[in-house]
């Protein structure tokens, strides 16, 4: 069957399931919307939040990273699953004992204060918005490729359907929508990485054949190192990255990951406070599932890609810099031709050759250049995408056409998953905290829901425009997100949570400076939804810390600012004290407070 057909059967078929799910499950009450009634199994909620939690980032993007990054990529893997440990034992019991719709609501009785509650929906609002701007991202990059439509009526298609089934279904249509994206994404995810770990290793499990051998016997990390070396490329198992840049992007991706409210929110869907700690071990059992895959997939698609551009990889001791290692332009496989229609793979025939000629330009050394330039090089010939190499890898390796399809229903469930779950954060933090909980207190239930859905329907079309205008690539505008919650949210929950004395002055001036000192770092070297205003490079970072790693300083910050203004004012209430005590006990303990 012709693989657009075949695209098109596939991703409806999941489409139909999604709405269908979405329809069954639809929100009657605001209880409902909000958290899906607080009655999910702790298993079922620890599906959801794995889709919720997996993104295009994690899908699409992460094994890219790693692809070009190699062992730097790693700080990706630690960040987003070590923050589950954090979320686990740190936030997630104490915030379903608490009992509150949203994170803002928790900040805003917590520190006694509206404005605190307020300030609060600013941070949600900044990391949603940016979060989500990846993910739409990602909806357009798998439209516009397997649908073989623009990007912005691949835009259109998918803001559609997260309108859907988040308006009408809320919390709890998404939570039931999200545990069928969570099937359709791990097996869209799994199997290609299996036929190719196969095909590479003789070995079907990804993990495995990532230490594995290749059909000579070499080892599969030393054949990709020799490989990608010979190009003028640092040797894959390397990195470049100073130690404090790996330990802050570690840091501010862990942190970030346990401040973020639409995670945070998933752990109010569950009856009860030990269920909560349950569902953040089910989540990492389930996103452990790909993220212990993705490895082998960026590296396999790595040494693919190379594979395809120079012919002379796959023969040991062939000379990679031969007039007729390069792949002919007008030879190249159809997965080249199909990619390059959607602009995120580029060739430029530099020295009129007619060859693809794929090698590393930043490479000074002599020896390099020298060979280089003996072979006819005038620089490196094509680019490609970070954002494409989960969903060409098939393709690159010549899997069948079911296969390819799946990878691109994955893609999409990836992508709406997240989007549905960051959306409906959004909501609630209008309809509930600004509306409800600040401007009209009285407002009835009824008028509360419409208004939810309401701010769902118009952050669906902001988001829409921010996939059409992105600020990066897709992984990287994530951990900008992640970023900002770990500067904002994180340290003011944990203080509240951990800190009796902690008093809504400091818990303001926090947020405000984490909040504020991070963005405008980000903005700064990164340019986000401007022209970038100074150059990227480490030599200009403060501490060398990159813009992907600077929450870390922005948290630090926060808790330093807050400690400083909590002494110099007034002293936090007593019943607010005695509130934190029974947060931080267990329920039967005899212990608890009365109050």
């Amino acid at each position: 069957m012709d693989l657009k057909l075949l695209t098109y059967i596939v991703v409806g078929l999941s489409f139909a399931l999604y709405i269908g799910v979405a329809i069954w499950a639809r929100a009657a009450s605001t209880g409902e919307f909000y958290v899906a009634g607080g009655g999910v199994h702790p298993v079922v909620n620890g599906m959801a939040t794995a889709a919720d939690w997996m993104s295009a980032a994690s899908f699409i993007s992460m094994a890219g990273l790693i692809a070009f990054l190699g062992y730097g990529g790693s700080v990706y893997l630690m960040g987003w699953t070590g923050g589950y440990v954090l979320l686990a034992v740190l936030l997630a019991p104490y915030l379903r004992k608490f009992g509150k719709f949203t994170v803002p609501e928790f900040i805003g009785d917590r520190y006694y204060s509206r404005t605190a509650r307020i300030v609060a929906v600013i941070c949600l609002i900044f990391i949603s918005f940016t979060y989500v701007a990846g993910q739409m991202r990602g909806v357009g990059i798998v439209f516009s490729r397997f649908l073989e439509v623009d990007i912005v009526t691949g835009l259109m298609v998918g803001m559609g359907l997260v309108f859907f089934y988040a308006v009408l279904g809320g919390m709890k249509g998404i939570t039931y929508t999200q545990v069928a994206q969570y099937v359709v994404l791990i097996f869209a995810y799994t199997i290609p990485a299996a036929f190719i770990a196969l095909q590479i290793t003789g070995n079907p499990i990804p993990q495995l054949g990532l230490g594995g051998t290749v059909a000579s016997g070499e080892p599969f990390l030393q054949k990709l190192d020799a490989v990608v070396q010979d190009l003028g490329f640092a040797a894959y198992t390397s990195s470049s990255m100073s130690t404090i840049n790996i330990f802050a992007i570690t840091f501010a991706l862990m942190a970030g990951t346990a401040g973020l409210p639409h995670v945070i929110v998933r752990f109010f869907t569950v009856p009860k406070v030990k269920d909560a700690r349950s569902s953040a071990g089910w989540a990492l059992v389930f996103i452990a599932i790909l993220y212990t895959t993705a490895p082998a997939v960026g590296a396999m698609a790595r040494y693919n890609v190379h594979a395809t551009v120079n012919s002379a990889v796959t023969a040991s001791g062939g000379d990679l810099f031969a007039t007729d290692s390069a792949l002919l332009y007008e030879a190249r496989p159809d997965w080249m031709r199909r990619w390059e229609q959607t602009g995120l793979l580029k060739f430029q025939d530099k020295n009129g050759d007619g060859r693809i000629q794929y090698y590393n330009d930043k490479n000074t050394s002599a020896d390099f250049t020298a060979r280089a330039e003996a072979a006819g090089w005038k620089g490196n010939e094509l680019t490609v995408d970070n954002d494409i190499m989960v969903l060409a890898n098939p393709e690159v390796a010549g899997l069948p056409n079911w296969v390819i399809a799946l990878v691109a229903a994955g893609g999409i469930a990836a992508a709406l998953s997240t989007a549905a779950g960051l959306l409906l954060v959004i909501s609630a933090a209008i309809s509930h905290d600004l509306l409800k909980g600040v401007f009209m207190p009285r407002i009835s239930e009824k008028s509360e829901l419409l208004a939810g859905r309401l701010a769902a329907a118009v952050a669906v079309m902001i988001a829409g425009y921010l996939g059409y205008n992105p600020p990066g690539f897709v992984a990287q505008v994530v951990a900008f997100a992640f970023g900002l919650a770990c500067a904002s949210l994180f340290p003011t929950i944990l203080l509240g949570i951990f800190s009796k004395t902690m008093n809504k002055e400091g818990a303001i001036s926090g947020m405000l400076v984490g909040l504020g000192f991070t963005f405008g770092y980000i903005l700064y070297f990164k340019g986000i939804f401007i022209t970038p205003m100074a150059e990227n490079i480490p030599a200009n970072w403060l501490f060398g810390i990159s813009p992907e790693g600077i929450g870390m300083v922005g948290a630090i910050l926060n808790v330093v600012v807050a400690l400083v203004v909590s002494k110099l004012t007034a002293p936090c209430p007593d019943h607010i004290q005695h509130m934190v005590e029974d947060i931080r006990t267990p329920r039967g303990s005899g212990l608890a407070h009365s109050h």
